[in-house]
């Protein structure tokens, strides 16, 4: 994977959708989609790595596999929501991208609830017993 690959392909792509903005707006935005969708694919393999690292130092430190998989989809979930918003900004859709993003804000929230709730409840183990006799 090298970084001027993808910096080539996304300034090319970048070029003729400039080009092509001026004589139809919709092949434009068709160029600028599949070109990001092509430089995600191109980054495959460099997120799995970094997947199966974050599987493995969980394994290390005797984490809950459920906790690591939620951690794993909000991170999933946070850039595929960048990712809409900013196709939806390039097609000028600029408050659809913030719809796309508190979407993506909301459903992360909503997944870390049982990890919250999972730090909260060992802090409150690790605290002395307030109160008394």
């Amino acid at each position: 994977m090298d970084i001027l690959q993808i910096v080539g392909l996304g300034l090319a792509a970048t070029f003729l959708a400039l080009v092509l903005k001026e004589k139809n707006q919709v092949f434009a935005l068709v160029v600028s989609v599949a070109a990001s969708v092509f430089i995600l694919l191109m980054l495959i393999d460099q997120i799995q790595l970094v997947m199966n690292m974050l599987k493995s130092m969980a394994k290390n430190a005797h984490l809950n596999n459920v906790y690591v998989a939620t951690i794993i989809k909000i991170i999933g979930i946070a850039y595929i929501s960048e990712f809409g918003a900013q196709i939806a900004k390039d097609a000028g859709q600029g408050s659809m991208a913030g719809k796309i993003e508190l979407a993506g804000k909301i459903i992360i929230l909503v997944m870390a609830i049982p990890i919250l709730t999972a730090i909260v409840e060992t802090i409150m183990n690790l605290m002395p017993q307030m109160g008394g006799g």
